[in-house]
């Protein structure tokens, strides 16, 4: 056995031994998991193994007892994991029959979308990339695995971690926003918050890094659409949170409904066994979206049930969500030589070390000693914090805050909405466990302080008819807060929109209420970025909400009253409109690049101006070129200044770093945070660089008058991209570097790579 690893070695001389030991010998001398493992799968025979294949999906709503026929599939071990069983008396007995009357006793996985909260709702993640604090995701991860736990959910489809560029697409509310580096952050976050540091734990649950890859790089930003990326773009953009996510030790990956320049993701070899397998080295367990497997057969790349099964077997997806191709063929397919019975095997091998890793082996049911934590104060004030930091100030003119002292016209579709505020892909939760802002700022100002008329009862609504009574209110009171957006549904999969704009009349009793000439704030809670351009210059003051969660009232008072200073920055680039879109900051240039001295507006062409391209540059006539907020972009209630940006040195090596600091102080009146922005712009390379690129940042807190040197350390590997030859790789040559509060503006310098060492 030379040349064998340790771990290799020992297991053969235990299989060697299978028939000469009895079966507890065995068991009692495999020591690791991967010695279990081979162990059991010895053991198994060639449909135990297609079995452990299989994810089925139930209703969360059944009625009913369970059917005869789900027990005896379970029973006869063609059974792997299970999603939506959501009532633990049935969980509960699927998992006696999977341990107690199925030959070999292997236990049932039981997945859930627990995405942003169980019962305790969080902001949805593209509100939680917007607090640029990932312990931030942590949090809210660990709560979401403690209350899962106590119903038995043992794994989660989560996190999301596609790179989102379109503002149009509906999952970009699930997403960590537009940044590479972002994404890679926030996803090694909510993994650990799932997972801990101890996979077996009784409130530990499985993570699953999805979707892989590119499908947030839809065309069109239409939800399953195809998408088109380069390869080095592929590795430099997408794939990274992926990595990140593995080296964290993620449970299980999931595999995206896209295709990737033609090739299905749930049947591309190039991506799950070149690059996920060989390359990454990753062990964990790869399951499919749901029924994507047999989706190919839509996409034009199977024509049948069994030869989706055969390219996505071939491909190294390990486990089918829902669909039940794997089920009908892969014993033929193995039998035919289609599919390689060593292929079955590791498929296998990666579902049973996953479920030893969970401990389900020694500990299969619900752990019923825990004491309830679910929705308890502890969880709904991490969920409070959450909803304050995620917040972003997009606009104020001396309108906030105000104090408890004022009386206040509380209108809009979302003011008092409790479902609506929870955001997408919340299935436990409850409206009526939210506190909305009604009630909060009730329970802060007084009853008689707060005039409160809907206007409108839902945000799609397009008659008037509540139009007077809001506009009494108003006149009532000393301020205006309008609460809008988008209700949950808007967002989320297969939710895309056209159109940016608020839905509904919302636009048009703004412009009611504007007439009033009071001070007027409008508070939006969305799943994405909104078009504010028709009505932003009609209010005071504009604070942003990507879906608070159960706790969003109580922090949006919070913030309006002063009691905190907003501190959340945008995480994605804000369109002016949808046609903008895709928009993101980290773009290329062109041969012409777009500016401020070349821009010809669409008014300020002549009639019958001669034809040429007035010297326009890479914009849109009616729009321009730049977004309406950029990436990085918040106010708070004090302002911050920048200065003195230096470095340790104008020359790196490529075997040391250098330095980047600058002076940010506080120069308002208030506490308040700032979130201090490194960027870096590489001038020249063989593939075109990004105009900037976030490398990292820092996110303090200054008391007025308050000054604090911030530094940044860069190293050479900070700035290695995929050229055209697809090797990794970091040129010698001169760079920009930016210290700045957004991607816009900063303080600016530069320094040079060298070759020496």
């Amino acid at each position: 056995m030379k040349g064998l690893s340790p771990v290799v070695c020992s297991v053969f001389m235990l299989l060697l031994s299978v028939n000469s030991q009895p079966i507890f010998a065995q068991e009692q001398a495999a020591t690791t998991i991967e010695q279990k493992v081979e162990l059991l799968l010895a053991k198994m025979t060639l449909q135990e193994k297609i079995g452990q294949t299989n994810l089925r999906g139930r209703s969360s709503r059944a009625k009913g007892p369970l059917p005869d026929n789900l027990k005896a599939t379970v029973r006869d071990g063609n059974v792997g994991a299970f999603l939506n069983v959501m009532k633990p008396e049935e969980r509960d007995e699927l998992q006696r029959i999977a341990v107690e009357e199925s030959r070999l006793g292997i236990p049932l996985l039981f997945g859930r979308d627990v995405i942003h909260g169980f019962k305790t709702i969080f902001p949805i993640p593209l509100g939680l990339a917007a607090s640029w604090d990932p312990e931030q995701a942590k949090t809210a991860a660990r709560v979401s695995a403690v209350e899962a736990s106590e119903y038995g959910v043992n794994w989660t489809f989560a996190p999301m971690m596609d790179i989102a560029r379109d503002p149009r697409w509906g999952r970009i509310a699930e997403s960590f926003g537009e940044d590479t580096l972002m994404a890679e952050r926030f996803a090694v976050a909510m993994v650990k918050g799932f997972q801990t540091d101890d996979l077996s734990a009784p409130t530990a649950m499985a993570a699953t890094a999805k979707h892989l890859v590119g499908y947030g790089a839809a065309e069109g930003g239409r939800d399953y659409n195809t998408t088109l990326i380069p390869q080095n773009e592929l590795r430099d953009v997408y794939l990274p949170p992926f990595k990140a996510a593995a080296d964290a030790g993620v449970a299980s990956m999931m595999t995206s409904f896209n295709d990737i320049n033609g090739v299905p993701a749930t049947g591309n070899r190039f991506i799950l066994k070149d690059i996920l397998r060989d390359e990454w080295h990753y062990t964990g367990m790869v399951v499919s979206d749901w029924n994507s497997v047999t989706e190919m057969i839509a996409h034009g790349y199977a024509a049948d049930k069994k030869q989706a099964a055969q390219r996505a077997a071939n491909a190294g997806l390990d486990m089918e969500m829902t669909s039940d191709a794997y089920e009908q063929h892969l014993a033929e397919l193995i039998e035919q030589g289609q599919v390689d019975q060593q292929q079955l095997d590791d498929m296998v091998r990666h579902i049973l070390t996953m479920k030893f890793r969970l401990n389900l082996f020694e500990h299969p049911g619900r752990y019923q000693n825990i004491r309830s934590s679910i929705l308890s104060a502890e969880h709904k004030q991490q969920a409070r914090q959450a909803a304050i930091d995620s917040a972003i100030l997009l606009k104020n003119q001396q309108a906030l805050p105000f104090d408890t002292n004022t009386s206040i016209a509380l209108i809009g579709p979302l003011a008092d909405a409790g479902h609506e505020q929870m955001g997408t892909w919340v299935f436990d939760g409850r409206g009526e466990n939210s506190i909305t802002v009604k009630q909060a700022m009730q329970a802060t100002l007084g009853a008689d302080k707060v005039h409160f008329a809907s206007g409108l009862t839902y945000s799609r609504m397009k008659t008037t008819e509540g139009f007077t009574a809001a506009i009494n209110a108003a006149k009532q009171a000393d301020k205006i807060v309008f609460v809008g957006g988008e209700e949950s549904i808007l967002s989320g999969e297969a939710h895309s929109r056209a159109s940016l704009r608020l839905p509904g009349a919302q636009e048009q009793l703004i412009t009611e209420l504007a007439k009033l000439d009071k001070p007027l704030i409008l508070v939006v809670m969305a799943g994405r970025p909104i078009n504010l351009l028709p009505i932003i210059d009609k209010v005071d003051a504009v604070l942003f909400n990507f879906h608070p969660g159960t706790m969003g009232g109580p922090a949006i008072t919070d913030l309006l009253t002063g009691v905190v200073s907003p501190s959340g920055r945008l995480p994605v680039t804000w369109p002016k409109a949808g046609a903008q879109a895709p928009i993101y900051y980290n773009h290329r240039n062109t041969g012409r690049p777009a500016s401020d001295e070349n821009f010809v507006a669409i008014d300020d062409i002549p009639v019958q101006a001669w034809q040429s391209s007035l010297g326009n540059n890479s914009h849109y006539l009616d729009l321009g070129f730049r977004p309406a907020f950029p990436f990085g972009y918040g106010l708070t209630y004090s302002r911050f200044s920048y200065s003195n940006i230096q470095l340790s040195s104008p020359t790196m090596t490529r075997d040391g770093s250098i330095a980047v600091s600058a002076d940010i102080q506080n120069i308002g009146s208030r506490q308040a945070a700032e979130v201090v922005q490194l960027y870096v712009r590489d001038k020249v390379a063989d593939v075109v660089r990004p105009i900037r690129e976030l490398k990292d940042w820092q996110k303090i807190t200054l008391k007025p008058g308050e000054s604090q040197r911030v530094s940044f350390t860069l190293t050479p590997a900070q700035l290695a991209f995929y050229n055209q030859q697809m090797q990794q790789v970091t040129e010698a040559g001169e760079f920009d570097v930016w210290i700045a509060p957004d991607a816009a503006g900063g303080l600016h310098a530069s320094f040079s790579l060298t070759e020496q060492h």
